[in-house]
């Protein structure tokens, strides 16, 4: 028992799920606990959480995926040897702004902002816990190097499209897909605290300059900028909602979905909501299809169509 207690809490975190994926309890592909989930059951911090997982990384069991979590790795991944660490503690002299930030984008990719620490990032490079302050003031300063950095993977055509409207297509589409692969981004700020960030200012001169010599005042050409990446980061924000709801739920947004059919039904059925029970009625049995991707498209279109197209003519 005293050896017991010897033992660092987030190595006896490592060997419990070890178990459970060894004694087949969690097979390759299941959802691991997460960190606040981990936090929760062990009574730990959320850094001592995100520890155990990075050493369950290291040892090939469990591989993280966006917008999904951590997860079991494939057995081959399990059985093989164990994985080099990201960074020793000894090789703090190694440590880059660039890595912690890297490091930081993991976390928020596969756990969300919620989960972001300064020590949990220490924790992943496998560093002393205030190495990151020699390098980053804090959190507050971390997120916003994120943001700058993830707006840089964003690739401008060299030849940029001759329509102007193709041109705000491609850029609120790329937008779009920056915010699928980086879900946290949409938690950032809101639309009247803009960023300061030369990559998101990048992006913002993509589509002025897709906006200039249309006739419309610089008001009109900020605004038509601010609506559409509104536009992006309003259906965006659900994008980690949905999978922080999974993550508690442990059901998917279909399986949630079927699980509140009965209830639709009745609604329909009690003749309260005509016009809902006929649309409802029209999709027969596969329903409506509450697709984001859809939405982002049929958004932008009436957009573009409202606000631009009378401009282009």
């Amino acid at each position: 028992m005293a050896a017991e207690k010897n033992v660092p809490p987030y190595r006896r975190i490592v060997a419990e799920i070890r178990r459970r994926i060894e004694d087949g309890e969690l097979a390759p592909g299941d959802r691991v606990p997460s960190t606040r989930r981990i936090a929760e059951e062990w009574q730990v911090a959320l850094a001592t959480a995100t520890k155990a997982l990075t050493a369950l990384r290291q040892l090939g069991l469990v591989e993280a995926r966006p917008r999904v979590g951590t997860v079991v790795a494939p057995a081959r991944e399990a059985a093989g040897p164990a994985r080099a660490p990201r960074a020793a503690a000894a090789s703090d002299h190694d440590l880059t702004r660039a890595r912690i930030v890297r490091a930081a984008v993991e976390i928020a990719d596969a756990e969300g902002l919620a989960a972001l620490s300064m020590r949990g990032v220490a924790a992943r490079l496998g560093t002393a816990a205030m190495s990151p302050y020699r390098y980053v003031a804090g959190k507050e300063e971390l997120v916003l190097l994120m943001a700058d950095s993830v707006h840089g993977e964003i690739a401008y055509p060299a030849e940029p499209p001759g329509c102007r409207r193709a041109r705000l297509e491609a850029g609120a589409r790329a937008l779009w897909a920056l915010h699928r692969a980086h879900p946290w981004l949409a938690q950032l700020a809101p639309l009247t605290r803009p960023l300061a960030l030369p990559n998101l200012m990048a992006y913002s001169e993509w589509m002025l300059t897709g906006l200039d010599g249309l006739g419309l005042d610089g008001t009109a050409m900020l605004n038509i900028n601010v609506l559409l990446y509104s536009h992006v980061q309003g259906l965006a924000v659900h994008l980690e909602r949905e999978a922080q709801a999974e993550s508690l739920t442990g059901l998917s947004q279909e399986e949630w979905l079927a699980g509140q059919e009965a209830a639709f039904a009745a609604l329909a059925a009690s003749g309260r909501y005509p016009m809902f029970g006929r649309l409802r009625e029209s999709f027969g049995p596969d329903g409506y299809d509450l697709d984001l991707d859809g939405l982002f498209e049929s958004g932008l279109q009436a957009l573009l169509d409202g606000l631009v197209a009378p401009h282009l003519a």
